[in-house]
């Protein structure tokens, strides 16, 4: 893939023990949607942070495409909710990360209305952040990710303590990221809440176990391989939907009676 924006080729990260991840090789063109999935501890933050910069491998190489901006989301569980700033606030962050300046002007202001608007949050923009629900908070992090106009988004764990109807809300404004060719990789355990609906997924599991699309990624041995646990896949309205083996083979017995 010579027009990638990010290519890891045989890339092993530490933090300063023995690596975490290793002889990874992923490719992310323009405009993909992409889920890493995997279990915890599996690898899945460390090479986000691999994409963007932030780890730098001990072997292998990260080539990102000159001029390359990406915004990112972190998991909501490392947000500090009790630090005292507001919704336009942490959205403003997002321009002075995308090197717009400290002072934002007319102009930043402008920029920032027009994507709390745009995220449905203009209403709650002097809200302070720890008063706002879980999607409210996922989406607070998405506009500072979204402001200074990056040509990709990472998100780690977008969905993890969301409610089924916040994860679908998270999902839909993902999908419409994607529908404006913008770049969307997010890691998730959420194998059927959202994985399932992405256009590629990669297992990890320290390395990349495997990498296509839903259909022909999520079977047994690729699961089991990257879970460590025997797991089943069934069929529902064309989709996979992902079970424990034990509940696959209860199934089977009602089936058959």
């Amino acid at each position: 893939m010579p027009d990638a924006q990010v290519r890891l080729e045989h890339v092993s990260c530490a933090y300063g023990g023995p690596p975490v991840v290793e002889m990874v090789d992923l490719a992310i063109e323009d405009g993909e949607f992409v889920g890493l999935v995997g279990p915890s501890g599996a690898g899945k933050t460390t090479i986000l942070r691999a994409i963007t910069g932030t780890v730098v491998p001990v072997h292998g190489t990260v080539t990102r495409r000159p001029g390359l901006h990406i915004g990112y989301v972190p998991q909501l569980a490392s947000i500090d909710w009790n630090f005292p700033v507001t919704v336009r606030e942490v959205a403003s962050m997002g321009l002075a990360m995308s090197g717009w300046g400290p002072r934002l002007g007319r102009e930043g202001r402008r920029r920032v209305t027009e994507v709390l608007e745009e995220l449905a949050l203009d209403a709650l923009a002097d809200r302070h952040i720890r008063k706002l629900s879980g999607g409210q908070q996922q989406r607070t992090f998405l506009a500072r990710a979204l402001v200074g106009r990056p040509d990709a988004v990472v998100l780690d764990e977008p969905t993890t303590g969301l409610d089924i109807r916040t994860r679908h809300e998270v999902l839909h404004l993902l999908a419409g990221l994607h529908d404006r060719d913008v770049t969307v990789v997010l890691t998730t355990h959420d194998l059927n809440g959202l994985a399932a609906h992405l256009p590629r997924i990669a297992c990890v599991n320290r390395t990349i176990v495997a990498d296509g699309p839903p259909a022909e990624v999520l079977h047994p041995y690729v699961l089991e391989r990257t879970f460590g646990a025997p797991m089943a896949v069934l069929r529902h309205g064309g989709m996979p939907v992902v079970v424990d083996h034990h509940v696959a083979h209860a199934l089977g017995r009602l089936d058959a009676g």
